[in-house]
Formats: structure tokens, C-alpha cells, sequence
């Protein structure tokens, strides 16, 4: 299993709770894989605290999600009781435990937290559960010209570091960094629809650059 114990402790702790659909996830569905009624089956790997479940909801999708953290998935339960079955504790890495495939998978800044390895297995499984033209949307997959990328230890490969102390990505567990060459290569088995790098500069307080990857996939 790939997925980082550290993110049920962060969930236990009530950080990382964000409550808010994802900007650039709402604008990326909106422009390029819009969900056209109800027999539309969205798959949100790392659903975290359900940020963006209302938005698929409120667009009449089939929504299911999966995270590693189980302290979260029985808040979301809780939260929705009316899909509480498409909601589930695992590994996306390894499987996806939901029958039938899909229209749209989605993650926000959830794949990229594993290492080269399980990114590769997990969009394995993606493309098989994938419709044809189905579609796969990647939002914040971290860069290698994020200010982070040469900071904490080095984890199972040289794109994959860990041990953070301080920072967004303090006791979370691994991180994933990705130039374009690498991304390519991990989206091989994909036609890439979209492709834009982004990149912040916090000028107060001077914190560095976060800098990321959005991808429109399709299979």
C-alpha cells in the first residue's frame, strides 16, 4: 500500500479539512468533461473531506470516491448519507472496488502525493475503468520547479521526497514532483487534451514558488 498514513492522522487532527470545491478542478470540468445527466459516473480519487462532492452532486453526476483515510470516508458518510455506499476507504493505487466504469475521473493534488511506482499502477487501473473517451483530469500535480521540490529526503525515486518539517507539505507523507518530460511519460497510455504548468511567487511573506501541473486526459 502506497498511501500515506499521515494523511488519516492529518484527517484525526481536523487539518486539511477543505470545504470548498477546487477552482481549477470546477473550471476544468466545466470546459472540457461536463457532466451530461444522471447516468454520467464521475470517480474522485482522494476525496479528502468532500470538498467537491457537492459540486458533482449539484450537476446531477453519478458520484463515487475513494480515499485512504478511513477516519475521513466515515465523516463523509455521515455528511451524505444518500451515497454513502459510492464512498470507500482504499488504495487507488492498487484497485478500485466500484463495478462498472466511467465518464470522468478526477483527483486534486491526491495521486501526486505517491511514489513514481504507485502513480504508474494507479493510472493503470484508471484507464481500464475508463469509458472509451472517457476522460481523466489531473489538477495540482506538483512541479519540479516548486521552491519544495529540493527540500525534505528523498524518498523511493528522485521525482518523490518525504520527511517535510515545515511547510504546505509538512507531516503528509510523500510528495510528488514532476517535470514535463516525466509527466508525459506517466500519462503515456493517454491522449493529453490539456496540458498547462502554472506557477505562484508569494512576494509577502517571501515563501517561494508553488508551481503545478493541470492536465485534461482522455483515454
Amino acid at each position: 500500500m502506497t498511501f500515506s498514513q499521515e494523511w488519516d492522522t492529518r484527517f484525526k487532527e481536523n487539518n486539511n479539512i477543505s470545504i470548498w470545491p477546487w477552482s481549477d478542478l470546477v473550471s476544468f470540468v466545466m470546459r472540457y468533461a461536463r457532466p451530461s445527466g444522471p447516468q454520467f459516473r464521475v470517480l474522485e480519487l482522494g476525496c479528502g473531506a468532500g470538498a467537491n462532492i457537492p459540486f458533482f452532486l449539484s450537476m446531477g453526476a453519478q458520484y463515487y470516491g475513494i480515499e485512504g483515510s478511513p477516519t475521513i470516508i466515515k465523516r463523509l458518510r455521515e455528511k451524505f448519507p444518500s451515497i454513502q455506499d459510492r464512498l470507500i476507504a482504499g488504495d487507488f493505487t492498487s484497485s478500485i472496488p466500484f463495478q462498472g466504469d466511467f465518464d470522468l475521473v478526477v483527483d486534486r493534488s491526491a495521486v501526486t502525493h505517491n511514489p513514481t511506482a504507485g502513480i504508474k499502477k494507479c493510472l493503470e487501473v484508471v484507464h481500464k475503468i475508463l469509458k472509451d473517451d472517457g476522460k481523466y483530469i489531473g489538477i495540482d500535480w506538483f512541479s519540479t520547479l516548486h521552491s519544495d521540490y529540493k527540500e525534505g529526503k528523498e524518498a523511493e525515486d528522485g521525482f518523490t521526497r518525504t520527511s517535510y518539517q515545515a511547510g504546505q507539505f509538512a507531516n503528509v507523507g510523500r510528495v510528488h514532483f514532476s517535470d514535463r518530460s516525466h509527466l508525459e511519460e506517466l500519462l503515456e497510455k493517454f491522449s493529453i487534451l490539456i496540458l498547462e504548468h502554472k506557477t505562484v511567487k508569494r512576494e509577502i511573506p517571501d515563501n517561494g514558488i508553488f508551481a503545478a501541473w493541470n492536465f485534461v486526459t482522455k483515454k
